[in-house]
């Protein structure tokens, strides 16, 4: 059953990855959900292709995902969907977004999949089976000075409203890093923090399907996840810290102090 878990997810992120690609620069209708959240018609047909793969092998799990919602209620096993993320980059033709599908089974996530459709590139994990990038087995960075590291991370679409906009933490990790980065796709975010192309990754006001796949993506890889006070993490937290393990005290400081 795990590997047909694993070639249902992977098949349906490259599909619907693929279709998106097809996509881009071509949106024909374009809403929002809030002040400065799109959603296209690209995102909700890439969601389609997802559930519709999904449902054909496992038409009693639970199916939640950004556009449509939870459908089902009566399965140990759960679906956790992200069908375009980085919405706003997509829409912008700015080329980092991805599709993020994680299988959550008991409250706990056992599959993980992100996927890079411009640059092909595919992030697997199955729980105590390690984390790949097409297929090759990955670790995260060796890195073990915050003033030498490389961070992410990104902003709420409530940023003009909320009092807890990230803003302060950004500047303090602007002094005490090498650099940030805001790309603008949070799944991206974390999974390149799994292969060393980042040290850490924090950010606010993330939803499940943010983030599910590639916090397994993250463990499973040898990296460390914990909430903004260093203690455990969930999935269906709001705020999420992630990094190669070594400056992990340091970021949970910072924060702390900023």
């Amino acid at each position: 059953m795990r590997e047909l878990f694993k070639k249902t997810a992977i098949t349906a992120a490259i599909e619907a990855g693929n279709f998106i690609k097809s996509r881009l620069g071509k949106i024909k209708k374009i809403s929002f959900k809030g002040e400065i959240n799109l959603v296209t018609d690209v995102d909700k047909k890439a969601e389609d292709i997802i559930r519709k793969k999904i449902k054909t092998h496992f038409p009693g799990h639970i199916f939640l995902a950004e556009e449509g919602g939870q459908r089902g209620s009566k399965s140990i096993y759960k679906w956790i969907v992200d069908p375009l993320d980085g919405t706003n980059n997509f829409a912008h033709t700015f080329p980092f977004f991805c599709v993020s599908i994680a299988l959550e089974k008991n409250n706990e996530i056992i599959l993980g999949v992100v996927y890079d459709p411009m640059r092909d590139e595919l992030f697997l994990a199955q729980e105590k089976k390690g984390a790949f990038l097409n297929g090759r087995k990955i670790h995260p960075s060796n890195n073990k000075k915050l003033k030498s590291s490389l961070l992410a991370t990104g902003f709420s679409y409530n940023i003009k409203t909320i009092a807890d906009d990230n803003v302060g933490h950004f500047v303090a990790f602007l002094k005490k890093c090498q650099g940030v980065r805001r790309p603008g796709a949070a799944a991206l975010d974390a999974s390149y923090v799994a292969c060393g192309r980042l040290d850490g990754f924090w950010e606010l006001d993330l939803h499940s399907w943010d983030i599910a796949a590639a916090t397994l993506i993250i463990k499973e890889a040898g990296g460390q996840i914990t909430n903004f006070s260093g203690c455990g993490f969930s999935h269906y937290k709001k705020d999420i810290v992630a990094s190669n393990g070594f400056i992990h005290k340091d970021m949970i400081r910072v924060l702390k102090n900023s």
